[in-house]
């Protein structure tokens, strides 16, 4: 019955506009939209022109009184910025929508264009738009101008150090300090000896950044010092330089260490001869022998501070002619393993075959070619090896597959991915001979990159553009080279290009 019912069709009702008697529909003002508008303008009032401090050198924007807020053009930060400028207008009328209008980024205007909405004649409602334009006014923040006024005036400086005979610990930070934006308030980064120096114009920025360093290196305790600059006796204040000398921990990753007696304890008797696998604010310490695994904070390091046997320098290649696997897989922190007996001999001498015990049985095959650390030919005069008379030492303890064989055919190619770096002053004592060795280093750190997924898990990898696949297409031998997949990689970088040379690109 109530689907055959006949339903009366409602219609909604029109008046007539009492100043200019056009049909429309009925509101409390009894006007059309355009006569309301004609009658009272929400916008009165408001402010249309609105002058900001803008800092040219650092792309930052001055939030009254005193913070200097970093945003660039048509982002989120600069609109919410905009917007905040206009806090006390704003409270007369309801704010609906904001964006950006384009103008040319050369021109000192930003136009925003606003949309608002008011209560206005006997109830009724009004939404308008209107645009604001704001006049960008070239004023440098404190810390440029004393920046400028003289390079060397800064307030406090991290002295960043490793004691260790590369610098791929220090590549690899950089990248982490690119990723979480930690050295935007270093007024200037310097490239030294076994380390970086970053200075900064306040202390507060100094402590912070050294903060960030212990989350993500196993860092020392912070050394602090200061020195007096100037003294006014008349209002007794004081002018201090301060430093923060920061020491990360020499054990790097692919190491080979010998516990100390009571280190090993501690850790359930590992060991004593492991394999740092992992270097965070934890170090990562592997048994190739039993797969078992341990982590080792900053603090229990530092309380003993031991040193690597042997680094990374000193890898050996081995050419393998026989693998026997004697356990199945196992994964151990995220990461494969397979126990098996090899046949390996050096590169450089067949006349000597070692039958030794590795971690790398789920990678290695007859005819391949792995780095790993000779222990029969080494002269090891390590402390911490004494203490242990019983203790069988291996020919041979293996740390990776080698691909540089592979690597010789594809020398010379782009890569399809590229590194943001700090705009970093080289130390000018450093002669060609250290730039030569410093290449090399980062072609090593950029290989690490491509052979291990969880070294760039932390790490911001971009597309080349310069990049041409068919290259990579037309190659057949080395399928198997380790490589980053795209989907890793991270949009296109133009920007950088036009941001004033604030972040330069490193192949």
């Amino acid at each position: 019955m109530a689907a055959n019912m006949f339903v009366v069709p409602h219609t909604q009702g029109t008046v007539l506009c009492c100043k200019c008697g056009i049909l429309m529909t009925p509101n409390p003002a009894n006007m059309c939209v355009t006569c309301l508008r004609s009658e009272v303008d929400i916008t009165e009032g408001l402010r249309k022109h609105v002058t900001i401090m803008y800092c040219p050198e650092c792309n930052s924007y001055l939030q009254p009184p005193r913070t200097w807020l970093k945003a660039q053009l048509e982002s989120k930060e600069l609109l919410t910025y905009c917007v905040k400028r206009l806090e006390t207008d704003l409270k007369k009328v309801r704010l609906v929508n904001a964006e950006f209008i384009w103008t040319e980024p050369h021109s000192k205007r930003i136009k925003v264009k606003l949309k608002v909405q008011k209560e206005v004649l006997n109830g009724a409602i009004l939404e308008q738009s209107y645009v604001v334009e704001y006049v960008q006014q070239d004023h440098m923040c404190e810390s440029c101008t004393r920046f400028q006024a003289n390079p060397d005036q800064w307030v406090a400086s991290v002295q960043l150090r490793q004691r260790v005979s590369h610098r791929r610990t220090f590549f690899y930070l950089e990248q982490v300090i690119l990723k979480h934006n930690a050295a935007a308030h270093a007024i200037k980064i310097k490239q030294m000896d076994q380390g970086i120096d970053f200075f900064f114009g306040n202390d507060s920025h100094a402590l912070k950044f050294v903060e960030f360093l212990s989350k993500v290196a196993p860092t020392g305790k912070s050394k602090r010092s200061e020195q007096l600059v100037s003294h006014d006796t008349k209002n007794n204040s004081y002018n201090y330089k301060y430093t923060h000398s920061v020491e990360i921990s020499p054990i790097c990753r692919e190491d080979l260490i010998c516990l100390p007696p009571r280190v090993a304890v501690s850790l359930g008797n590992l060991g004593p001869l492991v394999i740092c696998t992992k270097v965070t604010n934890n170090i990562t310490l592997l048994d190739p022998f039993t797969l078992r695994q341990c982590f080792l904070d900053r603090d229990q390091y530092w309380r003993y501070s031991f040193k690597s046997l042997l680094s990374s320098r000193q890898l050996v290649e081995y050419d393998v002619f026989n693998v026997e696997v004697v356990s199945p897989e196992y994964n151990v922190g995220g990461s494969k393993y397979v126990i098996a007996d090899v046949e390996v001999a050096r590169v450089t001498d067949y006349g000597k075959l070692f039958y030794v015990r590795t971690h790398l049985g789920h990678i290695l095959n007859p005819g391949d070619r792995a780095l790993g650390y000779d222990l029969y030919g080494v002269n090891s005069n390590d402390n911490e090896l004494d203490k242990y008379r019983d203790l069988v030492i291996p020919d041979v303890i293996l740390i990776k597959k080698s691909y540089e064989e592979k690597r010789q055919k594809k020398r010379g190619k782009p890569r399809p991915w590229k590194l943001k770096s700090l705009n970093m002053e080289l130390d000018e004592s450093s002669g060609k001979a250290n730039e030569e060795k410093m290449n090399s280093e980062y072609e090593e750190f950029l290989r690490d990159l491509e052979e291990n997924p969880e070294l760039r898990f932390n790490l911001s990898l971009y597309r080349n553009k310069d990049y041409q696949p068919s290259e990579m297409a037309s190659m057949h031998d080395g399928d198997d080279l380790p490589s980053v997949p795209l989907e890793e990689l991270l949009a296109d970088l133009e920007l950088s290009e036009e941001d004033d040379g604030e972040d330069s690109m490193r192949e």
